[in-house]
């Protein structure tokens, strides 16, 4: 028995070592995702409150509110709502990514909105006209906008449209933010049947990567890819919703931010596979090794063990058939 938990206590360690090393494939420019460490002073699931309906890490005001058991609701699908859920701390990863799952409904008929914002942004918590938040704004907003004010253009709704804000210059509600646009896409990730979600990789100073799921479970579709971008040390993150003439229900279902731990910035892309085959094979076979030393020094131990307190001979058949050891008869022991 002794010898049987010892096994299962290797093969246990060994499977955790080969499960750290694997990487989630993602590349940003020349450098790979190695691994992701959540961060539960960001993350937000169900039941969302405590004791004393609150968060320790994430506030919530005006028209938002809290079913612990599905969602933070921002907005109802009533007219003139305005809701927040903001981080009560700032990020200090370097490299992040953002994954928040959502749902938009209301109406079947073709007026709703106004839409969800993700803010990646220097100030929190600042009721506007922007998706429920301010207006002149310092870091980032992505916007799902759920309806067109400007009836002339000839951009497909719904849609997912980022700015960058300086602090100064405004966001022009009018055009549905078409001129200070750096990204968008479209995507019909209202009343859908499925979680939907967005998610948003930052690397520092290189990129920032957008995609969302809305056809499929893990099927993510890309939305746009800004390079050379920079968003404020140590921001908030923010989400906002707004209704006005037309509606919509706004609910924020989970949110989770997770630290990215890339690979070496040295690394060119085209050597850096072969260096991680290398080093996966080395690992692979430096594992193996430890793994046959550990049963080799259980056996050791136990062989002594079984001489000592069972009077087993150390130098008989391992198996009790020439001395009747006691350990070994039932096979089920394995």
């Amino acid at each position: 028995m002794i010898l049987g938990h010892l096994l299962l206590l290797v093969l246990t360690l060994y499977s955790s070592s080969l499960l750290a090393a694997e990487y989630d494939g993602t590349r940003i420019a020349n450098r790979t995702i190695e691994r992701t460490v959540q961060l539960r002073t960001h993350s937000l699931f169900a039941p969302y409150i405590d004791e004393d309906l609150q968060n320790r890490w994430w506030d919530f005001g005006a028209d938002a509110y809290v079913n612990s058991n599905k969602h933070v609701r921002l907005t109802r699908n009533v007219q003139s709502q305005m809701g927040w859920l903001w981080s009560r701390l700032p990020l200090t990863a370097i490299n992040y990514i953002i994954e928040v799952e959502f749902k938009i409904a209301g109406s079947t008929t073709h007026l709703h909105g106004d839409g969800l914002a993700l803010w990646i942004t220097s100030e929190r918590a600042q009721p506007g006209p922007v998706f429920g938040s301010k207006d002149h704004f310092t870091g980032i907003g992505i916007f799902l906008d759920t309806y067109k004010n400007d009836l002339e253009s000839d951009y497909p709704f719904p849609r997912i449209v980022a700015m960058q804000g300086d602090g100064k210059t405004s966001y022009d509600v009018g055009k549905d933010g078409v001129p200070t646009m750096i990204g968008e896409c479209t995507a019909d990730y209202r009343r859908t049947n499925i979680g939907t979600k967005l998610k948003v990789i930052y690397v520092k100073d290189k990129v920032l990567d957008v995609k969302i799921q809305w056809r499929g479970w893990e099927e993510w579709s890309d939305c746009f890819t800004l390079k050379d971008i920079s968003v404020p040390t140590n921001p908030f993150i923010g989400l906002t919703a707004m209704t006005g003439d037309v509606t919509d229900a706004h609910d924020i279902i989970s949110v989770s931010i997770s630290s990215a731990i890339l690979s070496a910035a040295e690394a060119p892309r085209d050597k850096l596979k072969t260096s991680e085959s290398g080093a996966g094979w080395f690992s692979s076979f430096t594992r193996l090794l430890l793994f046959g030393a550990a049963i080799a020094g259980a056996w050791y131990g136990w062989k002594n063990y079984g001489s000592r307190y069972f009077g087993v001979d150390a130098n008989s058949d391992p198996f009790g058939r020439g001395g009747g050891g006691l350990m070994w008869a039932d096979s089920k022991r394995f």
